[in-house]
Protein backbone atom coordinates (compact mmCIF):
# COMPACT_ATOMS: atom_id res chain seq x y z
CA UNK A 1 0.00 0.00 0.00
CA UNK A 2 1.10 3.38 -0.96
CA UNK A 3 1.28 6.67 0.69
CA UNK A 4 -0.64 9.37 -0.75
CA UNK A 5 0.28 13.06 -1.09
CA UNK A 6 -2.37 15.34 -1.62
CA UNK A 7 -2.03 18.37 -4.13
CA UNK A 8 -1.80 20.47 -1.50
CA UNK A 9 0.53 18.68 0.29
CA UNK A 10 2.40 18.45 -2.66
CA UNK A 11 2.71 22.42 -3.38
CA UNK A 12 3.84 23.04 0.35
CA UNK A 13 6.50 19.73 -0.02
CA UNK A 14 8.05 21.40 -3.20
CA UNK A 15 7.74 24.98 -1.98
CA UNK A 16 9.70 24.32 0.97
CA UNK A 17 12.20 22.22 -0.71
CA UNK A 18 13.13 24.91 -3.74
CA UNK A 19 13.83 27.48 -0.53
CA UNK A 20 15.82 25.05 1.41
CA UNK A 21 18.24 24.77 -2.08
CA UNK A 22 17.42 21.15 -2.12
CA UNK A 23 14.56 20.68 -4.66
CA UNK A 24 14.92 17.12 -5.90
CA UNK A 25 15.07 15.90 -1.98
CA UNK A 26 11.79 15.23 0.14
CA UNK A 27 10.04 14.98 3.11
CA UNK A 28 10.66 12.05 5.68
CA UNK A 29 8.35 10.68 7.40
CA UNK A 30 8.60 8.86 10.44
CA UNK A 31 6.93 7.53 13.52
CA UNK A 32 8.21 7.50 17.28
CA UNK A 33 7.15 6.33 20.54
CA UNK A 34 5.56 9.32 22.49
CA UNK A 35 2.77 11.90 22.43
CA UNK A 36 -0.61 11.63 24.11
CA UNK A 37 -1.84 8.57 22.19
CA UNK A 38 1.43 6.37 21.96
CA UNK A 39 2.96 7.31 18.85
CA UNK A 40 3.75 10.65 17.01
CA UNK A 41 4.87 11.70 13.85
CA UNK A 42 8.10 13.00 12.82
CA UNK A 43 9.10 15.20 9.59
CA UNK A 44 11.86 16.97 8.46
CA UNK A 45 13.60 17.81 5.00
CA UNK A 46 15.96 15.23 3.65
CA UNK A 47 18.16 16.17 1.03
CA UNK A 48 18.26 12.29 -0.79
CA UNK A 49 16.67 8.96 0.54
CA UNK A 50 18.32 6.79 2.58
CA UNK A 51 19.76 3.34 1.02
CA UNK A 52 16.65 1.16 2.57
CA UNK A 53 14.29 3.67 2.13
CA UNK A 54 10.81 3.58 0.89
CA UNK A 55 10.04 6.65 -2.12
CA UNK A 56 6.68 7.88 -2.85
CA UNK A 57 6.14 10.00 -5.54
CA UNK A 58 2.73 11.84 -6.31
CA UNK A 59 2.14 14.80 -7.64
CA UNK A 60 5.49 16.18 -8.38
CA UNK A 61 6.62 15.77 -4.21
CA UNK A 62 8.68 12.85 -2.84
CA UNK A 63 8.09 11.35 0.45
CA UNK A 64 10.91 8.77 2.37
CA UNK A 65 9.44 6.60 4.47
CA UNK A 66 12.02 3.76 6.44
CA UNK A 67 11.14 0.48 6.72
CA UNK A 68 9.48 0.22 10.74
CA UNK A 69 7.84 3.50 10.24
CA UNK A 70 5.89 2.20 6.90
CA UNK A 71 4.54 -0.01 9.19
CA UNK A 72 2.25 2.47 10.47
CA UNK A 73 2.22 4.82 7.89
CA UNK A 74 1.08 2.27 4.70
CA UNK A 75 -2.12 3.81 3.07
CA UNK A 76 -2.04 6.99 5.02
CA UNK A 77 -2.74 9.84 2.78
CA UNK A 78 -0.64 13.38 3.85
CA UNK A 79 -2.63 16.14 3.01
CA UNK A 80 -2.43 19.98 4.15
CA UNK A 81 -4.89 22.18 5.81
CA UNK A 82 -5.14 25.99 5.97
CA UNK A 83 -8.01 27.26 8.01
CA UNK A 84 -8.40 30.53 9.63
CA UNK A 85 -6.33 29.82 12.92
CA UNK A 86 -4.32 26.91 11.84
CA UNK A 87 -1.59 25.50 8.71
CA UNK A 88 0.17 22.40 8.81
CA UNK A 89 0.43 18.63 7.19
CA UNK A 90 -2.64 16.11 8.27
CA UNK A 91 -2.29 12.63 8.60
CA UNK A 92 -5.09 10.38 7.36
CA UNK A 93 -3.84 7.15 8.90
CA UNK A 94 -5.86 4.26 8.29
CA UNK A 95 -3.96 2.32 10.94
CA UNK A 96 -4.58 4.93 13.64
CA UNK A 97 -7.24 3.67 16.57
CA UNK A 98 -7.24 6.37 18.29
CA UNK A 99 -5.49 9.98 17.84
CA UNK A 100 -4.97 13.16 19.94
CA UNK A 101 -7.06 16.32 19.18
CA UNK A 102 -3.59 18.09 17.78
CA UNK A 103 -3.65 14.73 15.32
CA UNK A 104 0.34 14.55 15.69
CA UNK A 105 0.28 11.33 17.73
CA UNK A 106 -1.46 8.33 17.56
CA UNK A 107 -2.34 5.03 18.32
CA UNK A 108 -2.61 1.44 16.75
Amino acid sequence: MAISISPEAARKIQNNLENQGTPEGGLRLGVKGGGCSGLSYVMRYDPEKQPNDKVFEENGARIFVDLKSYLYLRGMTLDWQEQLMQQGFTFVNPNATRTCSCGLSFGV
